[in-house]
């Protein structure tokens, strides 16, 4: 079975315990998720929704950062996992189930939306950016990261962290479902979203369990970040640089 996401409910009474290696592989990448949308986004004050958030990992950093944060994610036990820590860590993060074709807030209710790990996953994606879309407030920024789809990508992120390193389960990508940068940019301004600048994301290094640490890479081959704004008037056209 590909594209698998019932891995995350299976982990989720030990989402926070760094027992499971490949739970603890999606931890080490928020910092260097973080590393990159930092330089885009002042997340002091800002209402964000975490779109896919599991089990609360880049919820709880971007409320830490001062984000007023609401996570949704469609693994029911993942995210009871996430209130949980949150409330454990006297951390204020609204979590609710659901999918991102069908986002359950009203328009215009969020700052930022940020997607990680996610895109590659949705049964529709033309219809998740109509809904980040529909949630963002004018000017809004969708922070993003996803894989590329080449045979460098697919050998990287199933042969190699699926079948040989098992730094995730078998089973989680459907490599067909991988989304090239032009493809992605196109569902974007069919959206109403205008792109910005994107970056490579991958291994920098190894921590004292000799687990993979991450960064922001300039290659964008496998996997890469990325931006885009919602227009601010009707006929904005800037593209998506500025920060806020």
């Amino acid at each position: 079975m590909r594209n698998d996401l019932t891995i995350y409910d299976a982990v989720a009474d030990r989402w926070w315990s760094d027992e499971v290696r490949w739970v603890r592989t999606l931890k080490n990448l928020v910092p260097g998720r973080l590393n990159w949308f930092n330089r885009h986004i002042n997340w002091q004050g800002k209402a964000v929704l975490d779109l896919g958030c599991a089990g609360g990992f880049m919820s709880e950093a971007m409320a830490q950062s001062g984000a007023k944060v609401t996570g949704i994610d469609p693994a029911a036990e993942a995210i009871e996992a996430a209130r949980r820590h949150a409330r454990d860590s006297c951390l204020h993060i609204a979590y609710d189930v659901g999918v991102g074709e069908a986002l359950p807030y009203d328009a215009a209710s969020f700052d930022a939306v940020v997607c990680v790990d996610v895109l590659e996953h949705v049964s529709d994606l033309g219809m998740v950016l109509a809904q980040v879309a529909r949630v963002l407030r004018p000017g809004g920024l969708f922070l993003f990261d996803t894989i590329n789809r080449n045979l460098l990508a697919r050998l990287v992120t199933i042969t190699l962290a699926e079948n040989v390193l098992h730094l995730l389960p078998r089973g989680t990508h459907d490599p067909a479902m991988f989304i090239k940068p032009p493809e992605l940019q196109n569902a974007l301004q069919g959206a109403g979203l205008l792109p910005g600048p994107t970056m490579g994301l991958g291994p920098c290094g190894l921590n004292r369990r000799l687990d993979l640490i991450f960064g922001p890479l300039p290659l964008t081959t496998i996997i890469y970040m990325g931006l885009a704004r919602k227009p601010s008037l009707p006929h904005d056209t800037a593209v998506a640089t500025e920060y806020f």
